[in-house]
């Protein structure tokens, strides 16, 4: 029985292909799979894009929808689909996120994406592909959207700067920094002065270690917790659960602040369906405690934080005990924000305290 539409193929156990790099000077795809945000909110695109060509020394090329805010699912499919096939595009780079690229999915040419691998770069929403592309056994990249890591304000975080760089021009091993500080509060996007200073910085609680007693090494896999439950209802990217086996869940929430039951919630449906144990370890992202819709104060934070780790260490002590797990690790929506390769390897060493990823 043929697969039914935008389904992709399962997961692979063994390595993904590694897409070729972009090379400064390169012309890269900016497409809005979610949504056209840049339309309505050109500031933080339009200084993102001047960043990629001025820091980076790349060629953004925009696509029909990538401003356009009304934009449906096959027009941004068509668009997708587009930059895979165009032999001059290097990489492709999400502008931002969202919540319907779900419907994405099912309008993408699997045939000529798997035909012509290319790096992505997106997180929050772009779970959908990042995850769509790891099921078709290609090596993508969660982190790095123009209007946020690119567009921030004031300027590129260093620590930023530094993975992106790595992520979109190298290859080979990264160690993943542990940072003393980080913001998650912005100005309004309409406002100029938004764009003057750089985001309010705070005191990063450090890294948390679960079960830090050996080395493992393992293709990484997740993103965006909520998009994952997405992914899980409608079955689509999820492969079976021996798919899993060895690799490294990396999860992260972000500004809807999911409450602590719903991420357990969501784990505990990762367990009964038996992926949760596969993973021979887990990242979880430093968690965002403020939004525009929902603004902590400093002890509010504090407990959100503690009741979301106690709610992940219940999922694994139910469904993943010897599992290996580290909290707060910067690759979610605080700032800065490391890449972390999705279908890349990942090693987790204990006994050293040290995150290595592999660009």
């Amino acid at each position: 029985m043929p697969q039914p539409p935008g389904r992709a193929s399962r997961p692979r156990t063994a390595p993904a292909v590694r897409p070729p790099k972009p090379c400064p000077g390169d012309e890269v795809a900016v497409v809005s799979p979610s949504r056209g945000l840049p339309g309505d909110l050109p500031l933080p695109y339009e200084l993102g894009l001047r960043r990629l060509r001025e820091d980076f020394g790349l060629r953004p090329v925009e696509y029909p929808t990538t401003r356009g805010t009304g934009a449906d699912a096959q027009a941004r499919a068509r668009d997708v689909n587009a930059a895979f096939a165009d032999p001059r595009i290097k990489a492709l780079i999400a502008s931002v996120g969202g919540w319907e690229q779900i419907t994405v999915l099912r309008h993408l040419d699997r045939d000529l994406i798997r035909a012509n691998p290319k790096p992505f770069f997106g997180y929050s929403d772009n779970t959908n592909l990042l995850l769509f592309l790891r099921a078709l056994g290609i090596v993508s990249y969660h982190g790095g959207m123009v209007m946020t890591q690119y567009g921030r304000p004031g300027a590129l975080h260093p620590v930023t700067a530094h993975s992106l760089r790595a992520a979109l021009f190298g290859a080979g091993e990264y160690e993943l920094p542990e940072v003393g500080a980080f913001s998650e509060t912005s100005g309004p996007w309409t406002d100029p002065a938004t764009f003057a200073t750089e985001p309010p910085a705070e005191p990063a609680d450090p890294w948390f270690w679960h079960n830090p007693h050996g080395v493992v090494e393992g293709a990484g896999w997740g993103g965006d917790l909520e998009i994952v439950s997405w992914l899980l209802m409608a079955n689509l990217a999820i492969g079976d659960a021996a798919d899993y086996a060895g690799g490294v869940f990396f999860m992260e929430t972000a500004d809807s602040m999911p409450s602590a039951e719903s991420v357990y919630v969501i784990l505990r449906s990762l367990g009964e369906r038996g992926i949760l144990g596969q993973f021979s370890a887990v990242l979880v992202g430093r968690p965002k405690t403020w939004s525009r819709a929902h603004r902590l104060g400093a002890p509010e934070k504090a407990r959100f934080r503690r009741d979301q780790r106690a709610a992940v260490l219940r999922a694994l002590s139910e469904y993943a005990p010897d599992s290996m797990a580290v909290f707060n690790v910067d690759f979610g929506h605080t700032d800065p924000q490391v890449v972390l390769p999705c279908g890349g390897r990942i090693r987790v060493d204990g006994p050293r305290r040290k995150i290595v990823v592999t660009y």
